[in-house]
């Protein structure tokens, strides 16, 4: 059996559950690398740092005074970046627990803030339908760029070293050529709630709330596959790739993690899945380097630690 397959059989896996938050976990982002660390942001307006392995919450971030809607975290790991219904920014230093600056200027909350590669920018998209980008080397307070194209929310981003890719509410997938001042627009016709590219950013993973997932061509915007049978119809689900890109992961409105195989569409066993949130999954997350972990966060206040057995 093929490791990324492995993943969604959550029922045989052990599991750590971290379970601080007081209501829903709106996201958990695995620190970079091959480090057990996470970091899950939730309606109590805190970010929690947790030891994976041991399941044990080491900090807590308190400065957002509503509540936390995204996570991104830097390549080495020494700061991040938060957002939600303060219309800010937040950029964080783990190390002292501290807010280092706050970039204000949305005029609504913030569904997603994504560092570029290098950290040296981070891009914001929010319910006021655009996205800044914000150039952290410099002392400015004003955003380098303001994408104005969206219609709806911007509830994803991917930043990498040429281009800016956002999913809206609107429907669209929006692919900004920063070097070659080109927009491309691909409509998908439902709300778009997360954009995940492959590794070689030739195929994007694009959740959108007809209970269906797309693997989209990067560069034509053309449909190579779609994963079907979960359900979500009205929260923002975020799906994943399984270990080596091999398999597809989300957790649905059910609070069931499906998994399908990625180059035939088909459904992994179980299926279906059983329950395994009380609530909506609201994020889906798998480890960077470890073939047989991954999280998911939910709705019913807690985050999950899912690990194949040896």
């Amino acid at each position: 059996m093929p490791p990324g397959s492995q993943a969604p059989a959550l029922a045989r896996n052990v599991h750590v559950t971290l379970s601080n938050h007081r209501g829903p976990v709106h996201v958990a982002r695995y620190a970079k690398g091959s480090a057990k660390y996470i970091l899950s942001g939730g309606q109590d307006r805190t970010i929690r740092l947790w030891n994976a392995v041991l399941g044990t919450e080491i900090k807590s971030f308190n400065a957002h005074g509503y509540e936390v809607l995204s996570v991104t975290v830097a390549h080495d790991n020494a700061t991040f970046a938060s957002s939600g219904g303060d219309r800010s920014v937040f950029l964080w230093d783990v190390a002292t627990g501290v807010t280092t600056r706050r970039l204000a200027g949305h005029m609504g909350k913030i569904h997603v803030v994504e560092f570029s590669q290098d950290a040296s920018v981070v891009a914001s998209g929010s319910f006021d339908a655009t996205v800044r980008l914000w150039d952290l080397k410099s002392q400015s307070r004003q955003p380098i760029q303001v994408l104005e194209e969206a219609r709806d929310a911007v509830q994803a981003i991917h930043v990498n070293s040429h281009s800016v890719i956002t999913g809206s509410v609107d429907g669209h997938i929006r692919t900004y050529d920063l070097r070659m001042g080109e927009l491309r627009s691909d409509f998908i016709g439902h709300p778009v709630t997360s954009v995940l590219p492959t590794q070689d950013n030739q195929t994007l993973l694009v959740t959108t709330l007809d209970s269906t997932i797309r693997l989209m061509d990067a560069s034509t915007g053309k449909m190579l596959n779609k994963f079907q049978g979960h359900k979500n119809e009205s929260y923002r689900c975020r799906a994943c790739f399984g270990h080596g890109e091999g398999s597809v992961l989300i957790g649905d409105e059910d609070g069931r993690v499906w998994a399908w195989d990625l180059l035939d569409g088909l459904i992994l066993p179980p299926n279906p899945p059983p329950t395994v949130h009380q609530k909506v999954i609201t994020w889906t997350e798998h480890h960077p380097t470890d073939a047989g972990e991954m999280i998911t966060a939910s709705a019913d206040g807690t985050v999950t630690v899912w690990r194949h057995p040896e």
